[in-house]
């Protein structure tokens, strides 16, 4: 479904090409100072502004606050943002409505729905409504206050160096993937709930439903099944949980230790591409000659780090609430 979450819960809605899209945000406490000056600059990272391999699709993304604030303060209750699409070119799908384009949601929505999905760029399914997300993580990031949350591509088709990985997907008429990480600083010992709720299997959750995301790993990730155990284990220095190494990446036994949180995610290739690919028209029940036509990203992990960032902090607020409510035996 839409809604993720237990406590701070966020429920997103809207299409690509649809009149707006939007988020709603229930469980966000009163009294959290939410002026709109700390919503843009996430949200314009997120548009990637003139930077090499994003899409020539623009939108203002100014955020319009339809309830929950009051005088740029949370009252309690559900906060609704919406986003208005003004830059759309819906001619562009209706042209190959018969042809599902190979990578995308076109054919599954189509049989799952019955012919009655908005298809126009990819309607629900598009990374559009992730400006929802980054909106819901502005107030998930003021509302953990001291935790630091940093999320950066490490490479692009396989390089270090971006610009060479982009560029690799502009001399082939292609799009190309990419790894982004994410490290969390500032947070206490203890933060997830064992056995489904852990920390890794809630992230686990919500960063698989980021658009693209086909792989996340933590710590030392796949690397740590060619290791010894001696290797692997991080020594404990003091009370408060700090180790040696971090190949644990900041979680043991489902629950953060103190240190350092890491992770990272594997971006796949922009499925919109120009290079001409076969697919099936199921008009015809043939397959035929296809070129992805219109304006997208020629590499999505572009856009990725703040959306990461926002979906972690959405994560780590809501299991700070959930330790709020949870009462503990002390000794």
């Amino acid at each position: 479904m839409n809604t993720f979450g237990r406590l701070f819960r966020v429920n997103i809605f809207g299409e690509s090409h649809g009149e707006s899209v939007g988020v709603n945000i229930d469980g966000c406490p009163a009294g959290l100072s939410l002026p709109l000056e700390d919503f843009l600059p996430d949200l314009e990272r997120r548009k990637g502004g003139m930077q090499k391999g994003t899409t020539p699709r623009k939108e203002d993304d100014l955020p319009i606050f339809k309830s929950g604030l009051f005088n740029q303060v949370s009252t309690g209750s559900p906060i609704t943002i919406l986003f208005e699409n003004n830059n759309t070119r819906s001619g562009d799908y209706e042209k190959q409505r018969a042809v599902p384009r190979p990578g995308h949601a076109d054919f599954v929505a189509h049989t799952k729905f019955g012919g009655f999905e908005d298809y126009r760029g990819g309607g629900p399914f598009s990374a559009r409504l992730t400006v929802g997300l980054v909106a819901a993580g502005v107030i998930a990031k003021k509302l953990l206050g001291g935790v630091r949350i940093t999320s950066s591509i490490l490479e692009i088709g396989g390089e270090a160096d971006l610009d060479k990985g982009l560029q690799k997907a502009i001399d082939a008429k292609d799009s190309i993937g990419g790894i982004v990480e994410c490290r969390v600083g500032g947070l206490p010992i203890g933060l997830g709930e064992p056995f489904w709720d852990s920390v890794e299997s809630v992230l686990a959750h919500a960063v698989f439903a980021i658009p693209a995301v086909r792989g996340v790993e933590f710590g030392t990730g796949f690397a740590a099944a060619r290791m010894f155990g001696s290797e692997h284990n991080d020594a404990i220095e003091d009370m408060q949980g700090h180790t040696r190494t971090n190949h644990a990446g900041g979680v043991v036994g489902g629950l953060t230790n103190g240190n350092e949180l890491v992770f990272r995610i594997a971006i796949k290739p922009t499925s919109s591409t120009p290079k001409e690919q076969r697919t099936l028209n199921w008009e015809t029940g043939q397959q035929e000659a296809f070129s992805v036509k219109g304006r997208h990203d020629l590499c999505v992990a572009l856009r990725a780090p703040v959306i990461l960032e926002a979906v972690t902090a959405i994560v780590l607020a809501d299991l700070w609430l959930l330790e709020q409510r949870i009462p503990r035996v002390v000794k």
